[in-house]
């Protein structure tokens, strides 16, 4: 079996916006044991979110909440189509600590 390391590219705004999504998803709820079923799959999970916790600086800035908004905003704007469902899908994800439940 060929163990050689497989190069994903994203865009530093995909990046930090997944990275959210798999904090979210790994981190502050049970979701990924029902969204990933398999373990085997679990394990490039993990990997893909370290690199990207480990490449990204904003991780750890004070105003991480305005920064995401907008590379999620710059991300909607490049990809055209209706902001208004993107934004209600997306409401209430995010590092910050808060109330909001992400199941809804």
């Amino acid at each position: 079996m060929d163990e050689e390391p497989v190069v994903i590219k994203l865009t530093h705004d995909q990046a930090f916006v997944l990275s959210d999504w798999l904090y979210e998803v790994m981190m502050k709820s049970d979701k990924l044991d029902a969204i990933v079923p398999d373990r085997a799959v679990r394990a490039g999970i993990y990997a893909i979110s370290g690199t990207l916790e480990k490449s990204l600086v904003e991780i750890f800035m004070a105003d991480y909440t305005g920064r995401l908004e907008q590379a999620r905003q710059r991300l909607l704007d490049a990809m055209g189509g209706d902001e208004v469902e993107e934004g209600e899908a997306t409401h209430g994800v995010s590092r910050e600590p808060a109330g909001d439940d992400i199941s809804r």
